[in-house]
């Protein structure tokens, strides 16, 4: 069996997840692709890192049902037989709408995917990677948003308030493990040329707050997963808790 490390990717198959995926195993890491539904998409992902040489697997699981968070963590176990890193990326946007016209189902939806998510897949991680348990240590990069601190108002304050609720899980959970061999860790993306604009009806987001951004321009996923690998890696070693904006100054 292979020495080399592996993180698991949630929402793995397109954007920021799909940039970590490939850029982890150029740097060596064996990686589990994750996805929800769109099989076809986590498969070329999976094609394009064994193309370079890298390997990888491509594991469906719905982060919003915790049956299948442990489904998922198990096809982890019985692919690789080790876990040494996770990703939490997988989350949701909905449509611009005011607070006072969200439905119940909507902001339910939204924290269960983008925080109750995030909270069980690094409890499936920590019983893997922790010393309490018999592991050797690793690291959690949770992916929140730069609307954690800006509130996203009149557009979508669930996701705001749902990504605010992941920067204090961070610091909580680096504080609660630190002492296991895990480090846990977060960025914030600014404005992002991905495809989640779209799923927010909003699918020319990113090109129109360019202009806002104080670099002038909106970033790539390839620049957050720069980011993100350097958490996951040794070179950050002494960090955790920490929080790292992603987003040219916004």
């Amino acid at each position: 069996m292979s020495d080399a490390p592996v993180v698991l990717v949630t929402g793995g198959s397109r954007g920021i997840g799909a940039a970590v995926c490939r850029l982890a195993a150029r740097q060596g890491w064996r990686v589990a692709v994750n996805y929800a539904s769109n099989r076809k998409a986590a498969d070329a992902v999976v094609a394009a890192i064994a193309k370079d040489g890298g390997e990888a697997v491509a594991i469906e699981g719905d982060v919003g049902k915790a049956a299948d968070i442990v489904s998922m963590f198990a096809a982890v176990d019985r692919h690789f037989g080790r876990l040494d890193g996770l990703v939490n990326n997988a989350g949701v946007v909905d449509y611009p709408q005011r607070v006072d016209e969200m439905s119940a189902e909507r902001i339910e939806r939204m924290l269960r995917i983008n925080v109750t998510g995030s909270m069980l897949c690094a409890a499936e991680a920590i019983r893997r990677m922790s010393s309490r348990h018999g592991g050797q240590g690793g690291a959690i990069v949770n992916v929140s948003s730069m609307a954690a601190i800006l509130g996203s108002p009149t557009q979508y304050v669930d996701y705001a308030a749902s990504k605010a609720a992941v920067d204090t899980f961070t610091v909580g959970l680096a504080r609660e493990v630190a002492a296991e061999g895990i480090r846990v860790n977060a960025i914030r993306p600014g404005i992002i040329e991905t495809d989640l604009h779209a799923s927010g009806g909003l699918p020319d987001r990113a090109r129109e707050m360019a202009p806002s951004v104080p670099m002038q321009r909106a970033g790539t996923p390839e620049e957050v997963a720069d980011a993100i690998l350097y958490l996951l890696s040794p070179s950050a070693s002494y960090i955790t808790g920490a929080i790292l904006n992603v987003s040219g100054g916004r």
